[in-house]
């Protein structure tokens, strides 16, 4: 059966504004953590929007070999990731940019900048990289900042309409970087998606000591002002401390799943 797509989303973005004031009017911003509508359909629909739109603006490389690399870091971490969001299949697009970046939107959607390969030297770090991207999606830290967002504004943000429309959304999805707007993530997402992400890569057979690497290199790269990943992902002396202090456990699970056979060899 078809559907015109204009006149469904039309309905559904209607509907999702009538239980956001629905929301305020019964339970005050004091409850935006219990918002009506922004269930985790609505923000894979946010995430699919944002990244159709990601596409349709920026470059996507079609290199064969890079490609294949990227996806292969990408599909060993996903076979070990357990999805509890609503995703069907995850889509990774890797972008022709000098851009030292990468994200992951609600509803399985990566997108993986070539300038990131520069600096993620490694497979092993790449996986961090990734790792880190998938664990905010996986612990729903876009969906925290949307709320706050929606409280933040009263609901009118939500108002203006579709979601690519809307920087300050699309950056509080995950997704801002790329039209100016910095929404970064707090420090206590950001721990927990390092260590999420840490217990990812060593699961999916990614040497964990990869993510200590890529922090390094990543605090070095682009002299003062460092690359733009690190404007909403920060890199810091202490956040290389809190992955070395679980590194004998992640290292533990690595050896583990290695000798149990998963060893991805991405090139």
């Amino acid at each position: 059966m078809f559907f015109d797509t204009r006149f469904t989303k039309k309905v559904a973005r209607s509907g999702f504004v009538l239980s956001l004031l629905l929301a305020f009017s019964l339970t005050g911003c004091e409850s935006a953590q219990m918002l009506y509508g922004l269930d985790d359909s609505k923000m894979n629909e946010m995430g699919a929007d944002a990244f159709n739109k990601i596409k349709s603006e920026t470059p996507i490389e079609t290199n064969a070999a890079t490609n294949k690399y990227v996806k292969c870091v990408a599909n060993a971490l996903l076979a070990v990731h357990k999805d509890d969001t609503g995703v069907g299949a995850w889509e990774v697009v890797v972008f022709r940019s000098n851009e030292i970046n990468a994200f992951a939107l609600p509803g399985g959607k990566i997108g993986v900048y070539t300038g990131l390969l520069a600096v993620a030297t490694t497979q092993d770090q790449l996986a961090a990289v990734m790792g880190h991207e998938i664990a905010h999606v996986a612990k729903r830290h876009g969906k925290q900042r949307v709320q706050q967002q929606v409280v933040a504004t009263g609901g009118l943000q939500v108002l203006e309409g579709i979601i690519g429309d809307n920087p300050t959304l699309m950056s509080a999805i995950g997704a801002g970087t790329q039209y100016g707007v910095l929404l970064p993530f707090s420090r206590a997402h950001e721990s927990e998606a390092d260590l999420v992400g840490l217990d990812m890569m060593a699961r999916a057979g990614f040497n964990p000591q990869g993510a200590v690497q890529l922090w390094q290199n990543m605090s070095k790269a682009g002299g003062s002002k460092g690359p733009e990943l690190l404007s909403t992902h920060p890199s810091s002396d202490t956040r290389i401390k809190d992955l070395n202090a679980k590194m004998v456990n992640a290292t533990a699970t690595y050896m583990a799943v290695r000798q149990s056979g998963r060893a991805p060899t991405c090139k």
